[in-house]
């Protein structure tokens, strides 16, 4: 369906709102910006922000929309043949090889890493995004594989491959804060992402193989 005028100007205002935050927020920072601040850099009320955005914390991570289900996006759309690892492996190699903005390679993303690391707020939410990732998944395997409710092995495998997922994310974040180019990072990657599967054991490796359609 076309969208109607009213459902743009929404859209619009919001994106008005969270791009202006994200310049304040890289600017000087999360903690000393307030909401009333970004009502008035972005000629809005403070209560239209918070119509759209309930907390602060949500204007600073509103790009990062779709990563809590990526994860599980990943697994439910694997390949015939494919285990749910492997899956999450290959996405994860493409977005690396294509020195994707999605997985933080791109000039600016030291920027917005160094806002996380001096926000303490910042931080508890990512951990609780990495949280969210992680309960998805499991349900996502869980209904995969139609796993009991008392089986602990979705959970266990969602963990390992969370791991692989974050240990990729804080590799890139690390990497990109000390001043490397977005292409070099990917390079390094990609080996990095070969060493982690090699550490991955077999039932990991094979676990929630996709039969054929």
């Amino acid at each position: 369906m076309a969208e109607g005028l009213r459902e743009r100007k929404k859209r619009e205002t919001r994106q008005r709102i969270s791009d202006t935050a994200t310049g304040l927020f890289l600017e000087r920072g999360f903690v000393p910006v307030t909401i009333a601040d970004v009502a008035e850099a972005a000629d809005v009320s403070v209560n239209t922000v918070y119509n759209y955005f309930p907390a602060k914390e949500d204007l600073f991570f509103d790009r990062s929309a779709g990563v809590a289900d990526r994860l599980a996006r990943w697994v439910r759309g694997r390949d015939a043949g494919e285990s749910a690892a492997r899956a999450v492996l290959r996405e994860l190699r493409e977005e690396v090889e294509a020195v994707s903005p999605r997985v933080g390679l791109m000039e600016g993303y030291d920027r917005f890493m160094r806002v996380i690391h001096e926000a303490p707020p910042l931080r508890s939410r990512l951990w609780s995004l990495q949280q969210e990732i992680h309960d998805n998944l499991e349900a996502a395997l869980r209904e995969e594989t139609g796993a009991a409710a008392g089986d602990p092995l979705p959970g266990l495998m969602a963990g390992q491959i969370c791991w692989v997922h974050q240990t990729v994310f804080v590799t890139i974040g690390r990497e990109m804060v000390a001043g490397r180019k977005p292409v070099e990072v990917s390079r390094e990657v990609l080996v990095l992402l070969d060493d982690i599967e090699d550490l991955l054991s077999e039932k990991v490796l094979n676990y929630a193989v996709r039969g054929a359609q």
